[in-house]
């Protein structure tokens, strides 16, 4: 509640002033405030929908998805939230002068529409901030009916001051009210980039540094007011990780060098703008160097897997890639047979094992195995059936002997996780058709013991599985640290190093415009100052 009150309260107080200096200066100049406050009831409609908008649309989205688009909102609240504070730190003293520049600038354009999109987009500013930042707040909130209550009281307290400043009945320290509530949005705000990063990590993008870095379970036990306090306000959690805290401690030591460092031991603007140019280009180079340099370390999986059937070394199993159609999967028996599984991209499916994705394939086939017997008499019947006379099979009316025509089906499921072959089972089904001996059709059964062929009995050996999926395991964990070294961080750099550059460009701008002006404001003095009047001619 005390969040969103100071975030409401600060934000409307800024709109409510923009608003009040513009209605005064129309005042002053004897022109209506129809035009203006068209504008400002605009603003603040299409703030409210841009609000519910992205709430509705949060809901509506899948969970993963839902813990994306917090993530996204969280760190969109934080960058409004320290551009606002920075910019009030250095404008707050112009504010009023710059204002009535721009409303002298509409009003001698003599439309109401220019009155109207001044106020519209300097309401609409704020209100667009208050949005996201409040949407960001409401999603970490231990309660979002007291988190709305806040809110509220804070927009009804802004209206309230700004209206008693305009009217001249409420006189309060703008520039040290703004400081201290910039301090407090601060530390709100480091809290969001604690919750921004656990949503990312919950949304799957983030998942290096995840290790607890402490337990503040003392400090912020649940229900409490120190929990209402540290946790609802500041965002602060009971288990924070080490990324977060890492996050929390760069946001709060970078922003508040930057706001609130003293103006005596700052430097000159050329030296600063330089300044800022130069890490520009140290955050490029970083950027640079940790995409182009950072290892990539592949794990060393084994070429084939050993089989193994009944306890006894079967043969190798290996896997060639189809180049992007599937896979093949070679089987050397250990009698010397062969055979090949295909395993097409359109016949997979995916699931995962212990946060590894894998692909698995179930491929059949069917053939007559060799050295195997045309002819069974009852006695091989009853062996191969299990010690049992198969239904349908009357010994006093077929004795025997059979015609046996043989099949086996084969079947064989694959696992492969990122290329790499991690297990594989063959199981077959040797079914015998009989004939002759006076049946008067063919009678199919499953043969139950075991047969010579073994191109189809065996499975890929427990330790093989077991070193493959250990060694996925630990690239799983390299490849999340490889993508936050050489990826994550390098863009997040590159657009530090951006905003950087168009800061400096910006700044060396502003310099020679103040160079030229005041060049020319020199010339002219001297060029008074040394002008001469001739005499009348009589």
């Amino acid at each position: 509640m005390l969040a969103t009150f100071v975030i409401a309260l600060r934000e409307g107080l800024e709109a409510a002033l923009i608003v009040g200096i513009i209605a005064a200066f129309l005042r002053k100049n004897g022109k209506s405030l129809s035009a203006m406050w068209i504008g400002v009831f605009l603003a603040v409609l299409l703030s409210v929908v841009v609000g519910v908008g992205l709430s509705m649309t949060e809901r509506a989205l899948p969970q993963a998805s839902q813990e994306s688009m917090e993530a996204v909102i969280g760190l969109v609240a934080v960058f409004f939230v320290t551009g606002m504070v920075m910019w009030m730190n250095t404008h707050a003293k112009n504010i009023k002068k710059s204002l009535e520049q721009e409303a002298a600038e509409a009003i001698s354009q003599s439309s109401a529409f220019a009155l109207a999109s001044m106020a519209f987009l300097a309401v609409l500013k704020e209100g667009f901030e208050t949005s996201v930042f409040l949407l960001a707040t409401f999603s970490v909130a231990q309660s979002a009916i007291w988190a709305a209550v806040g809110a509220i009281i804070g927009l009804v307290m802004a209206v309230f001051i700004g209206w008693g400043l305009y009217a001249g009945g409420i006189r309060i320290n703008l520039g040290r009210f703004f400081r201290f509530t910039g301090l407090f949005l601060i530390l709100v705000a480091a809290g969001l980039i604690i919750s921004a990063l656990r949503s990312a990590h919950e949304a799957g993008w983030l998942n290096v540094g995840q290790d607890k870095f402490t337990n503040l379970m003392w400090l912020v036990p649940p229900g409490t007011v120190q929990s209402a306090l540290i946790s609802g306000v500041l965002g602060i959690p009971a288990d924070p990780r080490q990324i977060e805290v890492m996050g929390w401690v760069l946001y709060i030591v970078l922003v508040a060098l930057m706001v609130f460092w003293p103006a005596r031991l700052r430097p000159a603007p050329k030296v600063a703008a330089r300044a800022i140019l130069a890490g520009a280009a140290a955050l490029a180079l970083s950027a640079a160097s940790l995409y182009a340099f950072y290892p990539n370390n592949e794990p060393d999986l084994p070429a084939s897997a050993p089989l193994v059937s009944n306890g006894v070394a079967a043969g190798q199993a290996s896997l060639v890639n189809g180049d992007g159609a599937g896979y093949q999967l070679n089987i050397q028996s250990a009698d010397g047979k062969t055979a090949v599984a295909q395993l097409p991209n359109s016949e997979k499916k995916t699931y995962r094992d212990r946060g590894v994705a894998v692909d698995q394939w179930t491929s059949q086939r069917a053939y007559t195995p060799e050295g195997v017997p045309a002819v069974l008499t009852l006695d091989q019947v009853v062996t191969l059936y299990g010690n049992r006379i198969p239904i349908g099979l009357n010994p006093g009316l077929h004795p025997g002997p059979y015609n046996a025509k043989w099949t086996v089906n084969c079947t064989v499921n694959v696992s492969v996780a990122q290329g790499a072959l991690l297990s594989a089972t063959g199981q077959a089904e040797t079914l015998i058709t009989l004939s002759g001996s006076g049946l008067s059709s063919p009678r199919t059964i499953s043969a139950h013991g075991q047969t010579q062929d073994s191109a189809c009995r065996w499975q890929v050996t427990d330790a093989y599985q077991h070193d493959v999926m250990s060694q996925l395991q630990n690239q799983r964990q390299t490849f999340e640290t490889y993508r936050f070294w050489a990826r994550l961080l390098p863009a997040f750099l590159a657009l530090l190093a951006a905003t950087c550059l168009m800061i400096a460009l910006r700044r060396f701008f502003q310099l020679r415009q103040r160079e030229k002006h005041q060049f020319q404001k020199e010339g002219l003095k001297l060029s008074s100052k040394h002008s001469t009047t001739l005499p009348d001619n009589k």
